[in-house]
């Protein structure tokens, strides 16, 4: 445990940064899952564009890495497009 003021502060901001962090992966992720579960190609392009937003706004904010989102995207793209083959 942090003895110094400061760094006491910064186990909170950490703390409370990291929920919030685990909080918003986690909605990405069952987003994700949702959309590899569909089968019907229709159905998986009315969910990307509020997935991309929530991985645009994920990436933006430090919660993921820039490339780490663009890949998803990517990912998810190439899925749904081989749904509609």
């Amino acid at each position: 445990m942090p003895n110094i003021k400061s760094a006491k502060k910064r186990l909170r901001q950490s703390e409370s940064r990291r929920v919030r962090n685990k909080s918003v992966r986690s909605r990405i992720r069952t987003r994700i899952r949702a959309l590899l579960a569909t089968t019907s190609a229709e159905e998986a392009q009315a969910m990307l564009p509020d997935l991309y937003a929530l991985i645009d706004r994920a990436a933006g904010r430090g919660v993921l890495h820039a490339n780490t989102a663009a890949r998803q995207k990517s990912r998810l793209a190439r899925h749904v497009e081989s749904l509609s083959d």
